[in-house]
This record gives C-alpha cells, structure tokens and sequence, in this order.
C-alpha cells in the first residue's frame, strides 16, 4: 500500500438519536467508511469521525414521550448507534458526544465567541414556524401544504427572543467559494439547489433558544444563563471540536486547518445546513471551510417511504446479524445509487449477494485455490511467458484499477464497483479460455508447453485475485482479508508469489436461499 501521508478528514452527519439507528443511517455509515478505507489504500492519512447530536429538543420531547430523563434516552441510544457502526465494521477513528464530551463544550464556547467578535451574533425578539423534525425554522413559502417539506408535519408557531447569526452578511462569499467548486458540492444537482438558495437571499438565522423552551438540555449561550446555543454553533461544530479545536489541539492542526481534503458525507435533508449555515459560521469565525460535501438521498423500503406508523422501519444491526456486514455493505455500493434516493430491500440484499458475491467472487477463488492445490500440491508455481489471454486480462485489469480509483476519488462507489466487476468478470472468462483442466492433462502426460501453461495461468489466478482483493478492500474488508489467507499471504496488501502455498478452499460467500420478504426489525 502506497504512503502519501497526506492528511484526509471525512465525516458522517451526526445523528439525533431520539430514536434507534435505521438503515438509512447504516447507508451513510458503510458509504462513508468505503471512502475511508479508500483513500486509506491510496496511502492517506485518514481521519474518519462520527458521533451522535444529543442536545436536540427532538430528544427532549422524546424522552419525555417515553418517560425518561433526556440523559437515559440519549445514552441509550447513543449504544445503539455505536453497536451499528461496530455491527457493520466501521473503521471511524473517533465518535464524538455533544452532551457528554468536555472537547465539545469547549470548541462551542471557542467558535461562540469567535462569531461574537466578528460582530456577527445579535438578539432581536423572533416570531416564526418551528420543526422540531429539522430543527429549523420555514417561511410559509417554504412550506409544502403548510407542512415541513421533509417530515411533512405543520411547524409549529414560536415566539421568544434568541441570539441570531448574521448569514446574510456571507452570501457572496459563499455563492463564490460554492460556484467556483473551492467548496465542492457533489452531486452537481445539489450544488446547483444550494445555489439557487443563496441567490434567493439568505436570511439571518437563530443561533440559540430559551432555557425554558429547551427544558434545561443544552450548551448555555456564554454570559447568558438564560438562553442554550442551538443546533448551528452546537452539532455542527461537532466537525472540529471532536479534533480539538477548543484548544487548538494538533488533530485539529493536521486533519483540519492544514489538511487539502476536509469532507462531510450528508443526507440531502441537512444539505443547506452544512453548505450554507455551516460555512456560514466558519467564515465568520476565520476558521477553513470544508472542502468537500457529498450528498446522498433517502431509502425507501420496498418502495414505500420509512415510518414508525406503517411499522417498515428496519434494523440495520438485525440485517446483518443475518446475513453479515460485507453483504449489506455490498448491497448499498453496489446496487443503491450514492446520491440520489435508493430502495431496500432484504431480497436484494440476498440477490446481489448470491449473483456477485457468491457466483462471480467467490466461486472465483474457490475454482482457483481448488486447482492450486489439486495440480501443484497447494504451491503457486513460477509463471512463463504471458500469453495473448494474460495480457488481456492484465489489460482489463488495469483499466479496472485506473477507473476505480478515478470513480472512488469522486465519491461514485456504484460506478466504481461497476469497473471493478469488468475484471472479476474477466478473470473467471480467463477461466473458460485457458481450459487449466486440460492443460492438466497435457502436464501429466509430459507435454512441457501445456505444464508451462498451467503453471502460468494458475500464477496469474492467485496474482489476479490478490489485486482484486485489494480493489475491494474499501468495500467488503473482513472478505478480502479472508480471501489473502486462503491465497497463503499475510496480508491483502502482500500479493501472492510464487513458491507460496494457498491453502484448503473454504466457500466464503456460502449462497443464501431467497425466502419471503423479510421485514427485520
């Protein structure tokens, strides 16, 4: 694996967990953590956050509907959502709480005050319609039907007076930065509807709300014990705090202030919060903007859109307790597109994982050690002179790793999982021209061109294989470490040579009988 040693940050948003984790939050985890892992492979010093946004008043309601305090619902919770980042084998280097973590309180005290001194935070009275859902305010025009656009609920009215923070005075800075790509919005549909929101006019936001109103919960507004710091300058901040920049720690230094790539990977739901409201504040603090927003849209499940009500909400933990994390892993980059809305479904889930993973994959490297150990006692041989079908496999290959590594680099893991497939495709066609079976037979009746054949074709089997375990590392990795030990090697990242021996085939993606649909929960 190369060494660049560049400094790389990615975040997942930071959900409310007013409620247990659901498979659109297991989507934003495993897309991102493949983005993680790849540029870990591409030799990146690789940051990955997550963590959990815990001084929402959905979470206050929520514990109050239940009957708990809001510190038992949020740690509870709060588990769940790390069993699931464990439950998928997430690789995030931290998990930040925002009602727990001292690093927090102090990066919001910090980035509070900075705003403040940028002349930037004023108190006016404020009457408006309030989402707890989003929490958000909305214009009536921004309503649809008079009901929030995302949770399709009628705002609630609310009057008090709050903290606001002057966005209006960013928006030609940020319309530049946007447009110009300085901060890259992907996909470029969302871009565009960020843009459009700008030159609407940006309105200045409330950045704080009453003590009362938010039933005690929260960061106190500093020199006012009457007033908690809302979401903008609390959850959000959540991005550098969790680095250290309360005290202008050296993570921070490294994988925020002094690093080329700082990425957050979003739902479409919180796009204008973090590409406008977030930048917004930074701005405004002096701190560096994000460099890179990645948006992906909604699940529904078996074409119907989640809800508690129709009781279709699924437990991602439960999915892959079933059928393993490197399935569902699989099923959502491959098959669900990352940036627009997708379905799942839990026979998918199964199909793909019967179709790629276990008939193309894995009979793959089942065929391949099984012939390795049938004609050459378990020991990759030394290889001849490539011929015309290793050359256009190695020529297949390398435009699956080229490709790859471009569609990765650009957050397109369906499409890049796509290239990769060309050559899994290709190696098993190898198969098919090269006949190792009768070049056996040559072998044992002493024919020199057929054993050399053999020997090259099953070399360039175990080689191939290595590589594409490599590609796929991001994607399936517990897979693919399975894979190198069967080829004999340490490591994925130590491809097999000759004179190594492989060892006994084992099916690693054994095939799963498809049954009615299930509705794990």
């Amino acid at each position: 694996m190369p060494d660049r040693g560049d400094a790389y940050f990615i975040s997942t948003s930071i959900p409310y967990v007013n409620a247990e984790p659901h498979v659109g939050h297991a989507l934003e985890f495993a897309q991102t953590d493949a983005y993680a892992r790849f540029h870990r492979t591409q030799g990146r010093d690789v940051f990955f956050l997550t963590g959990s946004d815990e001084n929402a008043l959905k979470n206050v309601q929520a514990a109050e509907a239940q009957g708990l305090t809001t510190r038992e619902l949020v740690d509870r919770n709060v588990a769940g959502f790390q069993n699931a980042l464990e439950v998928l084998d997430a690789s995030n280097d931290d998990f930040i709480r925002t009602s727990v973590d001292e690093r927090h309180f102090a990066g919001v005290d910090k980035l509070w005050r900075a705003v403040a001194a940028a002349g930037d935070i004023y108190k006016k009275h404020y009457t408006g319609l309030y989402c707890v859902g989003c929490e958000t305010f909305y214009t009536e025009e921004e309503l649809v039907d008079g009901k929030c656009p995302v949770h399709e609920t009628p705002p609630v009215p609310v009057e008090e007076e709050n903290y606001f923070f002057r966005l209006s005075k960013y928006g030609d800075e940020l319309h530049r930065r946007i447009s110009s790509d300085e901060l890259r919005v992907f996909p470029e549909s969302r871009k565009n509807e960020v843009l459009r929101f700008i030159e609407a006019g940006l309105q200045d936001i409330s950045v704080s709300r009453s003590q009362e109103r938010a039933r005690g919960w929260g960061i106190q507004v500093p020199d006012d014990p009457n007033q908690v710091i809302y979401v903008w300058i609390d959850a959000l901040a959540n991005y550098i705090t969790a680095l250290g920049y309360g005290d202008d720690g050296e993570l921070y230094k490294r994988y925020w202030e002094n690093s080329p790539q700082r990425v957050h990977a979003i739902g479409k739901d919180i796009l204008r919060f973090h590409a406008i409201y977030w930048p917004g504040i930074l701005l405004s603090a002096g701190v560096p903007l994000p460099t890179e927003i990645v948006v992906h849209g909604f699940l529904t499940i078996n074409g119907a859109k989640m809800s508690k009500t129709t009781g279709n909400v699924i437990d991602p933990i439960a999915v892959a307790d079933e059928y393993g994390a490197d399935a569902v892993r699989f099923y959502f980059l491959r098959e669900v597109s990352p940036h627009g809305d997708g379905d799942f479904s839990v026979n998918r889930i199964i199909e793909r994982y019967n179709a790629d993973l276990a008939n193309d994959l894995g009979n793959l490297l089942n065929r391949s050690v099984s012939m390795i150990n049938r004609y050459r006692d378990g020991v990759i041989p030394e290889p001849g002179a490539p011929g015309e079908h290793e050359t256009a496999l190695a020529q297949t290959l390398a435009r699956s790793i080229e490709r790859s590594t471009e569609l990765f680099s650009v957050y397109e893991p369906l499409q890049a999982l796509a290239a990769i497939w060309e050559s899994v495709t290709g190696t098993n066609t190898y198969i098919e021209q090269s006949q190792p079976w009768v070049l056996a037979r040559g072998a044992r009746n002493g024919d020199e061109d057929a054993t050399q054949r053999l020997d090259t074709v099953l070399a360039t089997l175990a080689v191939t294989i290595g590589r594409l375990a490599q590609l796929l590392q991001p994607v399936i990795p517990s897979s693919v470490d399975e894979i190198a030990r069967q080829l004999g090697s340490a490591s994925i990242w130590d491809l097999p040579v000759p004179g190594q021996s492989v060892t006994e085939p084992s099916p690693i993606f054994p095939r799963i009988e498809v049954e009615a649909e299930a509705t794990a929960d």
